[in-house]
């Protein structure tokens, strides 16, 4: 059996979600095959509950497993496909090649939801949402200003991490093992108010392209993001494929 490393750096619940994950794909585990209960897979791993729910969690999130209540956890697939899915090079909004991006953190913070994002992010008015503001450069002019909105509960730890050099993507898939799997791209077109008149260096009530992205892990919304682009400012690729699994 596949144990924990405790002297390897990486999380306790991504070590435990990778065996489990392997158990399901090589077939150890079958489909419809009862998984151990979370005091079991506790004695097996010797971790703790909270390390074995947030790996269980996030296989039955991917489509690995699923919970039938009152029964247990049951393999659901052995493998997971992502239909029409983003390219794994993927960021969170993707530039012409060769442009040289920079970016500036302009805030972070947990707060409670206001102004309708309880329900843009499926999230009840009282719990409360990290809200990361920055602000992209191009050749160190700026050119989109972009406000992310993520539900505390799905990763919060993500205050601590990089969010200036890194993408989130890699940071959820890299750092907590969630993969974004889906993505909605909404495209409008908006008008500058002061603020952002003055962080973009563009007139007030000049007119300008408003992105908006809900990214999804399985069906589970993990991320809104706001992005506001300069109309004369650089190209965006957003690029797709057909996996067929």
């Amino acid at each position: 059996m596949d144990l924990i490393d405790r002297e390897n750096h990486e999380k306790l619940y991504l070590q435990l979600y990778t065996i489990l994950r392997k158990k399901i794909e090589s077939g150890e585990w079958t489909i419809g095959h009862q998984i151990p209960t979370e005091e079991e897979l506790c004695t097996m791993f010797n971790v703790s509950r909270a390390t074995v729910r947030t790996s269980v969690l996030e296989l039955v999130r991917q489509g690995y497993l699923m919970r039938q209540q009152g029964k247990g956890t049951f393999v659901y697939k052995n493998i997971v496909s992502d239909g029409l899915a983003m390219m794994a090079s993927l960021k969170e909004l993707m530039f012409e090649s060769g442009a040289n991006i920079m970016t500036n953190v302009l805030a972070r913070t947990v707060m409670m939801p206001v102004d309708g994002l309880e329900g843009r992010l499926d999230v009840s008015p009282d719990k409360h949402i990290i809200y990361i503001k920055r602000l992209r450069l191009l050749d160190n002019e700026p050119f989109l200003l972009q406000e992310t909105y993520v539900p505390y509960h799905i990763c919060p730890l993500l205050l601590e991490d990089d969010v200036a050099q890194n993408s989130l993507f890699d940071i959820f898939e890299k750092n907590y093992g969630i993969k974004i799997t889906k993505a909605k791209n909404y495209i409008n077109l908006t008008y500058l108010d002061v603020n952002e008149s003055r962080l973009l260096n563009g007139p007030e009530n000049s007119a300008a392209v408003l992105f908006e992205q809900y990214f999804y892990s399985g069906d589970t919304l993990i991320m809104y993001t706001r992005s506001i682009k300069k109309p004369n400012s650089i190209h965006f690729l957003i690029e797709l494929e057909r996996k067929f699994v």
